[in-house]
């Protein structure tokens, strides 16, 4: 059953507003599953742009502003596409002490990616963090599910070139 016109979204098929539907079909007599409604629908699109997040509160019958609040709040949402591969840099003391900050500038200035962003390509996303749990590696990125230790300036590029 569609709720509404689907809006019209280039990172969003047919078949993923059928998904979409389905979800909110199941949920929107739940009180409370808007964190599940969004959950399910990233999953499905990859990311939750505006036009998802207005679908979304008007299937629901909520006011697009709360859909946004929760959205933004919840670091596992994100409203921006996400690239191929996930690059996350370690900011504990460790890791800035030991140069992680020369890395970081490094894949900014290479990429053109900024802290929180994606490259044009969707090829990496970028995420600095505080601390990775892998001091003893210092300075530490991690990539999608590898770990990559003393990571200095001038072998970063060479690390992420691994990653098409």
């Amino acid at each position: 059953m569609t709720l509404t016109h689907h809006p019209h979204h280039p990172d969003i098929n047919d078949d993923m507003w059928s998904q979409i539907d389905a979800v909110i079909q199941k949920n929107r007599t739940i009180s409370g599953a808007v964190i599940t409604v969004l959950r399910e629908c990233q999953t499905i699109a990859g990311y939750l742009p505006v036009e998802l997040l207005d679908y979304i509160a008007q299937g629901l019958n909520l006011p697009s502003s709360s859909v946004y609040g929760v959205a933004s709040f919840y670091s596992l949402f994100s409203m921006v596409p996400k690239g191929r591969h996930t690059i996350r840099i370690c900011m504990g003391t460790a890791c800035y002490v030991k140069g992680i900050k020369e890395a970081l500038s490094r894949i900014e200035n290479t990429y053109q990616l900024k802290e929180g962003g994606t490259t044009e390509d969707r090829r990496f996303s970028l995420e600095a963090v505080r601390c990775l749990g892998a001091c003893g590696l210092a300075p530490v990125m991690v990539v999608d599910q590898d770990t990559h230790g003393d990571v200095s300036s001038d072998k970063v590029l060479e690390l992420l070139d691994m990653y098409a």
